[in-house]
């Protein structure tokens, strides 16, 4: 098994996954336990889209306590919300329509950054289309179920699952669930939870829910309820459940850029895993393939002692061949898409200035560095440089605190120019991090 679970850690590597710890268990059991520095047990990280699996099994828990029926139009909940002849196709929506995403929207009706209570844009925006029909990935549909939990219980879902949940499986990582502006739970993205605690709760729910969660409901949710043909990365085609998807061997609570717990009932095999995969499109997909070619077909009957490896997200393959030792000041153009001003390349470092002030990056080769993110002080990042070809640097820069983003960025130096090549995994930090800009010597 050992050699199985290698293969497994050195395909992620070769693929360059961007991963930051794993837990895999068997029959109950734990089989194998990865970190990857400066990541460590224990410590919050953002789910994202697992959130919205935890935020239905709240919607579960009180269906089978007879306080609501899956059958019952949202709007039932939320007449104060409603306009004054609310559209036929928004009032026929049901709470299980809700659940697998089958809503009558084919966006996301709330706007970050501009709508202050994220539910509520829900019942203000025209539907486009019937609702149960078709499936169409809605985030706003899971902030409703949460904003629908504080209404039927009194309580936000954290508080709710903690009582609930978390608490009796003895959940005791720091955790915490982020808001939207008007104070509700951010019910489809906000959650921030330690692997081995979303790893307990992956656990419960192949185990039948352990009379915490009702056993209808876990068994249930995890069932085909609508088809995915369109969906872009193979796993997603499977088909989705309530607030979970279905994969070729059971299903998953699947948030972006890789926070998985893969359940495969068959084998009683249990995969979780925390990363940040954004800046791959296919990165995800890349650890679903791993496990399932390199792990899965070998789980049965699987006994040893529990593994753990401590482990290093790797560096930037670097070519010093190719290494420009130094330019001199190229100033950029005042509408360039990435907001430079200027740029300048040390034999050590890398320093420019963009609307975050001065950054200066030092250049480290064949190797990872902690620094502060750039622009944001008080934000831990991990730094990776490497020459790539002639005159061409790359910097990879990921954010490490609980909620990971970053950008990676290719420069090419010539001797009348340089361009800079960015792209970025969506978050505040990362702002101007995207696009294409040249500059050029001073004259």
């Amino acid at each position: 098994m050992k050699q199985r679970i290698e293969r497994f850690i050195d395909r992620l590597s070769r693929e360059r996954v961007n991963i930051h710890g794993f837990l895999l268990n068997v029959n109950g059991r734990e089989i194998a336990k990865a970190y990857y520095a400066p990541f460590r047990e224990g410590a919050p990280h953002r789910l994202y889209s697992v959130s919205k699996t935890m935020t239905g099994l709240a919607v579960g828990m009180l269906a089978d306590a007879g306080k609501l029926r899956l059958d019952q139009p949202v709007c039932d909940f939320f007449r104060d919300w409603l306009p004054g002849n609310p559209d036929g196709r928004l009032t026929r929506l049901t709470l299980r329509d809700m659940l697998r995403m089958s809503t009558c929207f084919a966006h996301t009706a709330y706007r970050e950054g501009v709508d202050e209570n994220w539910a509520r844009a829900f019942f203000t925006v025209p539907p486009t289309h019937e609702p149960g029909t078709v499936f169409c990935y809605d985030t706003g549909a899971s902030q409703v179920l949460s904003a629908l939990v504080r209404r039927v219980s009194g309580q936000e879902v954290i508080d709710f699952l903690e009582e609930r949940l978390f608490t009796p499986l003895g959940l005791k990582d720091n955790r915490y669930w982020l808001r939207d502006p008007s104070g509700c739970c951010q019910g489809g993205t906000g959650l921030c939870m330690s692997l081995r605690d979303m790893h307990k709760i992956a656990q419960c729910l192949l185990d039948g829910g352990n009379h915490l969660v009702p056993a209808w409901f876990v068994e249930q949710m995890q069932q085909k309820h609508i088809e995915t043909p369109m969906q872009p990365n193979e796993e997603e085609r499977y088909g989705y459940g309530w607030q979970c998807w279905r994969t070729r061997a059971g299903w998953t609570m699947y948030g972006m850029g890789g926070q998985l717990a893969v359940l495969c009932p068959q084998k009683r095999a249990l995969l979780s895993t925390v990363a940040d995969t954004r800046l791959d499109p296919f990165g995800v997909q890349r650890i679903y393939n791993a496990f399932f070619e390199e792990l899965y077909p070998f789980l049965d009957g699987a006994a040893c002692e529990p593994m753990t490896f401590s482990l290093q997200i790797p560096a930037l393959e670097n070519k010093p061949a190719f290494a420009v030792p130094e330019s001199g000041r190229y100033v950029f153009g005042e509408r360039n898409g990435l907001g430079l001003k200027w740029l300048q390349l040390s034999e050590h470092a890398l320093t420019y200035e963009n609307s975050r002030g001065v950054i200066l990056l030092p250049l480290v080769p064949e190797t990872s560095m902690e620094i502060a993110y750039p622009g944001w002080p008080g934000v831990p990042a991990l730094l990776s440089t490497g020459w790539a070809d002639q005159g061409l640097l790359r910097v990879r820069c990921d954010a490490i605190g609980d909620a990971p983003c970053g950008f990676d960025m290719l420069l090419q130096f010539r001797d009348q120019c340089v361009t800079v090549q960015c792209r970025r995994s969506n978050d505040p930090l990362t702002d101007g991090y995207e696009g294409v800009a040249s500059g050029y010597p001073i004259k």
